[in-house]
């Protein structure tokens, strides 16, 4: 089965073509980076503008690479939900506009679930159950993987995302956007026990996390040494900082993995590339027998075939959609608005 998948989530125009959902036969992607950079994060409206001048040659670029014709496309997949609201609707109505002319099912994928499901295109062994730890821009979850269309959640961020965290701190120390990569570099240079930063520990859930304190301790410490005029030792603040987001990360899954009986586990979303979680997440798995499923970078981030992938398992369960589809800002994983 030939899915052509679209994905427009946020600043990365994405359209693949998978089939079967464990064989990407292509995923052409348009990055907004560099024009973002210039603001220090990303802008809707701007987002929304570069994903309708883009998104149409993607889809020819794709059928071209491949080789395929429409004809040859049995489905078309979009992420309806959730991102920035303007960025999604341009993907969900040229999802929709392909869906009817080639007549074809459309098929809406999560984006969560389409993170969560990057990992079955680098591990084609991979089958569920397993936990999935998803660390991105926006969200922060624990989730049950008890099927491919089946899950629950098992804990999540009270308020920012880590992603969202990392961006902030490393926008503030001046690195470009987005700031999570240049943090980690950082990090793999400095000292982490130089600076002492609070672990938060939210009280009535054991797996949801809080990482708002954490951002504004960060914040508070690099604007008192620049008012005191006191010299900081940035790769050690980098260092501290990743050590406690995994700190904060890392306990929950190895809790949820003796809580749940679970004896595989997989990281999913763009912070996924983190070398201190990757490395943690490894350590923590080894001393628990457990597998460990990572996707290549190339898969951590947005793209289309992630959402090629999930499609085709929603397809078998039935979950396609009509022309009435709309994009969501938000909404949960398990499908309800929030």
């Amino acid at each position: 089965m030939n899915i052509l998948a679209v994905e427009s989530s946020c600043d990365e125009t994405a359209v693949a073509i998978v089939r079967d959902g464990r064989d990407v036969l292509t995923d052409c992607i348009a990055s907004q980076v560099d024009l973002h950079r210039i603001y220090g994060g990303v802008v809707p409206e701007i987002a929304s503008r570069k994903h309708i001048e883009a998104i149409y040659g993607l889809a020819d670029q794709a059928l071209k690479e491949t080789g395929l014709n429409r004809q040859d496309i049995d489905a078309v997949a979009v992420t309806y939900a959730p991102g920035l609201i303007g960025a999604v609707l341009v993907g969900v109505n040229f999802a929709k506009a392909a869906a009817m002319a080639l007549n074809k099912p459309l098929i809406p994928v999560h984006h969560i679930r389409g993170h969560i499901a990057a990992n079955y295109l680098a591990y084609p062994e991979l089958e569920p159950p397993f936990l999935c730890l998803v660390v991105s821009g926006g969200h922060t979850m624990i989730i049950d993987v008890r099927d491919y269309t089946d899950m629950e959640i098992l804990g999540t961020t009270l308020d920012d995302a880590a992603g969202e965290c990392f961006d902030k701190v490393g926008r503030v120390l001046g690195m470009p956007y987005p700031g999570g990569a240049a943090l980690d570099k950082a990090a793999q240079r400095g000292d982490e026990a130089k600076y002492s930063l609070p672990l938060p520990k939210p009280d009535a859930n054991p797996y949801d996390m809080s990482f708002s304190g954490l951002k504004t301790a960060t914040l508070n410490l690099i604007h008192h040494a620049e008012q005191v005029g006191e010299e900081l030792d940035t790769d050690s603040l980098c260092a501290a900082f990743c050590a406690t987001v995994s700190n904060t990360l890392v306990p929950r899954v190895v809790q949820a993995l003796k809580e749940t009986g679970r004896r595989k586990i997989a990281v999913a979303g763009g912070v996924a590339a983190n070398s201190r979680i990757r490395r943690d997440i490894l350590k923590a798995a080894e001393e628990l027998d457990a597998q460990v499923f990572m996707p290549p970078l190339s898969l951590c981030g947005d793209n289309a075939a992630m959402i090629g992938a999930q499609a085709y398992y929603e397809y078998l369960a039935g979950n396609t959609a009509g022309m009435e589809l709309n994009a969501y800002a938000t909404k949960s994983i398990l499908g309800e608005r929030v």
